[in-house]
């Protein structure tokens, strides 16, 4: 059975500037790199887009591999990751929370845009 974030995480979580994800490398168990990314969170799940689309290397690694791990808010967690083919009262959620964590960015217009949302991802803890 598969849990998911607690509402202190998720609290600590949407306000938090700190996400580094690590998908998993082929070998399934060896996190790759980390990179900072920037994350939000909506409807009790948290989320992550890829700046650079589908293209992103962290991208593709966490569709192919489904899972790795992240650091965010002072923690470190295995986690589960799921595209999504969010419709569009998810994508406008989503645009929203990232409108209203990161509003004052020149990098948050791209962030709104056909790629990143094409490449959106919820994160859920993975349970050991």
């Amino acid at each position: 059975m598969q849990s998911n974030w607690s509402q202190e995480q998720l609290d600590a979580f949407s306000k938090a500037d700190d996400m580094y994800i690590s998908p998993f490398y082929s070998d399934g168990k060896t996190p790759g790199t980390p990179t900072w990314i920037w994350s939000v969170v909506t409807d009790n799940n948290l989320y992550v887009r890829a700046y650079n689309g589908q293209n992103s290397r962290w991208y593709k690694s966490a569709v192919e591999q489904k899972a790795g791990k992240i650091k965010l808010a002072g923690g470190e967690y295995n986690v589960i990751f799921q595209p999504i083919d969010s419709g569009p009262p998810l994508t406008e959620k989503i645009d929203e929370a990232y409108e209203a964590k990161y509003g004052g960015s020149s990098y948050l217009p791209p962030m709104l845009g056909q790629g990143p949302v094409s490449a959106t991802v919820k994160i859920l803890p993975r349970d050991e």
